[in-house]
């Protein structure tokens, strides 16, 4: 049988199976992504950032307190929003009348089971515990997202509480490299947040909504949002040159470039995977980061 044509076989038979095995990952980072587990994940990536740039000793109570309260606020953000997700991802609306209720019931059992384990165990800070409950209560309850930047501004600056409380934990909430990551991740974040409702515009702007890609429309917001990834890559430059961090503050600018490449992607008609894996996903890159260079260091 003549060269070519023995490839043409082997890639005719391998191409159901290649297909299989693409439908398979979608399938896992669907799961993943709608379950909140892929968002838990991130926000305990965070944490884990936290602890190693500024190294401290890595424990597991705080990464576990971090990833329960996330799944708790997705949980009940997902079901509280369903009417709109309806309209915007109604992929993940339906995944959520499915199973709404029992990743509910996980979220609100994790985190009363992480405020158990920091009421019992005396951490510093288990008071602070609460605050996840009063964001959710802010944002899912009074309906911040109908405010102009607010909802990004809620969003970055939860997010930003995480190397907060990391230090607060540690007993070294001011020193200047929790300061930077707090400062560093709410604004990133923001941005992120920003870029995502560009997926949601049609829906927003139906429901009267004014969030940034509705007032601006997406070429503009891009553009706000890349001028924004680099003005805080510079800011961490600057931080480091002016010893005001550790030289390691340099892994962050795998970060903005992570971010960097998304953000021209970042359209209307990009599918629920781009945004809730992808842009979801730049806190697990930026762990990988941390920890491929903790490992170059060690």
């Amino acid at each position: 049988m003549h060269t070519r044509t023995v490839h043409a076989v082997i890639s005719f038979r391998s191409a159901p199976r290649l297909e299989s095995a693409r439908t398979r990952l979608e399938a896992i980072a669907l799961f993943l992504v709608n379950s909140n587990l892929h968002i838990s994940l991130s926000a305990t990536s965070i944490a884990l950032v936290t602890v190693l740039l500024i190294d401290l000793r890595l424990e597991v109570v705080p990464l576990f307190i971090v990833f329960a309260a996330t799944m708790f606020v997705y949980s009940i953000n997902r079901v509280t929003d369903l009417e709109e997700d309806a309209r915007n991802v109604p992929g993940r609306a339906a995944f959520t009348r499915e199973y709404g209720r029992l990743l509910l019931a996980l979220g609100v059992g994790l985190y009363v089971l992480a405020i158990g384990v920091a009421v019992v165990l005396e951490l510093p800070g288990a008071r602070y515990t609460v605050i996840p409950l009063l964001v959710t209560i802010a944002y899912s309850f009074f309906r911040l997202k109908r405010v102009f930047l607010v909802k990004n501004l809620t969003v970055g600056v939860a997010w930003g509480l995480i190397p907060l409380g990391v230090g607060y934990y540690y007993g070294v909430l001011e020193a200047p490299g929790i300061v930077f990551l707090a400062a560093y991740v709410t604004t990133m974040l923001t941005v992120a947040a920003i870029v995502f409702d560009i997926k949601d515009i049609d829906g927003d702007r139906a429901a009267g909504i004014r969030t940034v890609p509705v007032v601006f429309d997406t070429r503009r917001t891009r553009i706000l949002a890349q001028f924004s990834n680099v003005a805080v890559a510079a800011s961490v430059v600057v931080c480091v040159v002016g010893n005001l961090v550790p030289v390691t503050f340099l892994v962050l600018l795998a970060f903005n470039a992570y971010v960097g490449t998304y953000i021209p992607f970042a359209t209307r008609d990009r599918s629920v995977l781009f945004y809730g894996f992808v842009i979801d996903g730049e806190q697990i890159f930026l762990a990988c980061c941390v920890l491929a260079l903790e490992l170059t260091l060690w």
